[in-house]
């Protein structure tokens, strides 16, 4: 019996079990209980006449480097449905689908759940972001004849390496995907070494991705808030990063006592306990969920909410991004506050995002910092220094938007299947 078979009985078996664990998953913030039947494959929206199109990204990051295609896809005229698996991705996504499309939670990869999902939408291509491929769902697809293309397709070496481990449940999974359109050479080499078929290099679509958008009147007061005090913002911070974070706090603050520390975790859940460090260094924070703006007497301001980091990144001049100064991290993707024009630091662990993290560097758009020390003294300089900090963010800017262009070449390379469709439409 295959791995795949055995994974296809496992998710049967485990179905009558799953408005539990989703009930349970609601009940500490993992799941919204308003939607827990869309994640069961229902709706109570009805599938929209003509072509549809389904685009899927894992969560926030995934989902947001879609918005380039779901614009050309709703200029040609196609119906876009849009899913993702967590809340923040639901939140955030309410807030930037343009009109033409609309999101619903992907459901949970068991047979029953799929195919009812797929009974109600009948897509008629599917096109999802990375490697976010889940084996029923993949071969439900398949079976139905719809085209499924992995666009701005990525997969890191320690993931690759797993599915290597299996590789027949590999070339069954990737081998079903009509069309691989990689980032970069590396993930491309990847995917073809997995099974996959047909493979393209397209370029990253998060270049062509809009900077993340800020309510006016509330950046307006932000800002005022913030006033003159040298401010940075360390974003997208995981366990351990906020630690050396807030050491890097105090070595600054002993030179600016004025300095402001702006923390926005990855996950906005672990305010409460980031407050806790900073108080046990003799620091004054505040979370944003409880206080809509920095005081002046706030050391270390918690952004612990969804959705604002463009109000973040265009409020300072010098951005740390977290995932990346501990072993194991990979990075998070640099390229909005690039676009908004921040200088960015990052640790030495960014291996998920070399091609963008190298550009950036050999622009001199970002510095390496390595501990707490070293990022006390490379905010420290560039806030001292704001004519460096300047030409830094804007050696970021002009960097990525050179970098664009993936969302054009993924959409001709899809042109074939949007034409059968066209056809079979008539």
């Amino acid at each position: 019996m295959s791995l795949l078979t055995v994974y296809r009985l496992a998710t049967i078996a485990a179905t009558p079990f799953a408005s539990a664990a989703l009930n349970w998953r609601a009940n500490h913030g993992k799941e919204d209980p308003a939607r827990l039947a869309e994640r069961m494959g229902e709706s109570n929206r009805p599938r929209p006449r003509g072509r549809l199109v389904w685009l899927h990204g894992a969560s926030v990051g995934e989902s947001l480097s879609l918005l380039p295609l779901i614009d050309r896809f709703i200029q040609r005229g196609l119906e876009v449905l849009v899913t993702s698996g967590t809340v923040s991705s639901a939140r955030v996504l309410s807030a930037r689908l343009p009109a033409g499309a609309f999101h619903q939670y992907a459901p949970i990869d068991a047979p029953k759940f799929v195919e009812r999902f797929l009974d109600h939408w009948r897509p008629d291509i599917a096109v999802f972001a990375e490697s976010e491929l889940w084996p029923n769902i993949v071969a439900a697809v398949r079976a139905r004849g719809a085209p499924l293309v992995l666009a701005n397709a990525r997969i890191s070496r320690k993931s690759a390496e797993r599915w290597r481990a299996v590789p027949g449940a590999a070339k069954s999974v990737f081998g079903a995907v009509d069309l691989c359109l990689a980032q970069d050479s590396d993930n491309a080499a990847r995917f073809l070494a997995l099974g996959a078929r047909c493979v393209r290099i397209a370029g990253n679509l998060k270049f062509d991705v809009p900077p993340p958008p800020a309510d006016s009147a509330k950046l307006a007061a932000f800002n005022g808030a913030i006033g003159a005090r040298p401010a940075w913002a360390a974003v997208s911070t995981h366990p351990g990063e906020e630690d050396l974070v807030l050491d890097a706090h105090v070595d600054m603050a002993a030179q600016t006592p004025s300095l402001l520390t702006i923390i926005a975790p990855r996950r906005w859940e672990r305010g409460v306990e980031i407050v806790e460090a900073a108080r046990a260094r003799g620091l004054t924070a505040a979370l944003r969920s409880q206080e809509s703006e920095p005081r002046r007497d706030v050391d270390v301001y918690i952004v612990d909410s969804v959705g604002e980091l463009g109000l973040i990144f265009r409020s300072v001049g010098v951005v740390l991004m977290g995932k990346s100064l501990l072993p194991g991290g990979g990075g998070q993707n640099p390229i909005e506050p690039a676009k908004l024009g921040c200088a960015i630091l990052h640790g030495p662990h960014v291996e998920n995002f070399t091609e963008a993290y190298g550009e950036l560097a050999a622009a001199k758009a970002a510095a390496r910092v390595t501990d707490a020390a070293s990022l006390a003294r490379a905010a420290q300089y560039l806030l001292a220094e704001p004519a460096r900090m300047r030409k830094m963010g804007r050696a970021a800017a002009e960097t990525v938007e050179r970098l664009g262009g993936a969302s054009r070449g993924i959409m001709t390379a899809v042109e074939p299947y949007l034409a059968q469709m066209a056809v079979a439409q008539q």
